[in-house]
């Protein structure tokens, strides 16, 4: 039962971020934006790197080296969450999974993740981002929280 939890959860992130991204690359074309809010506009930008561009490269074969690495790190995230006795560390590992599955779709399909979440404060921009990049970030900062909590108030299931 824990499996399919895990992999629903993991298939919603994957499953939301792809649908959004078609949405903006059917109706924003390349590299323009749509002011939302005062602070926030919807942008269609790729990138062809990993976090805020690192290792970005216009090599071809750059997105399946990059590919590779994010299928390695998943495949690690997977035999941890499946070893783990505690249901908050699985959804948050469920969730990063899901992102980093998205987005490595993103990369084998055109060679860049589309990015389109763009917040800023005057001049200062954040880096566009994606609800992949969303999902790992709630689910790294879920796994800080549950992993500084004493442990005590930690819950762990109990298998049979």
């Amino acid at each position: 039962m824990r499996t399919l939890l895990m992999g629903l959860i993991s298939a919603a992130a994957l499953a939301v971020d792809q649908v959004s991204k078609r949405l903006i690359e059917g109706t924003i074309e390349p590299y323009t934006s749509v002011n939302v809010l005062s602070n926030f506009d919807l942008v269609h930008t790729s990138n062809r790197g990993m976090s805020f561009g690192l290792f970005a490269s216009d090599s071809p074969f750059s997105p399946y080296i990059l590919s590779f690495i994010g299928l390695c790190i998943i495949v690690f995230l997977g035999v941890w969450a499946f070893r783990s006795d505690s249901a908050v560390q699985r959804a948050a590992l469920a969730l990063i999974i899901g992102g980093a599955a998205s987005n490595v779709l993103d990369r084998l399909d055109d060679g860049a993740v589309t990015d389109f979440l763009d917040f800023y404060i005057g001049a200062y921009h954040w880096p566009a981002f994606n609800l992949a990049d969303a999902a790992i970030v709630c689910g790294v900062a879920a796994l800080l929280l549950e992993t500084s909590l004493p442990p005590a108030f930690r819950k762990k299931e109990h298998t049979r």
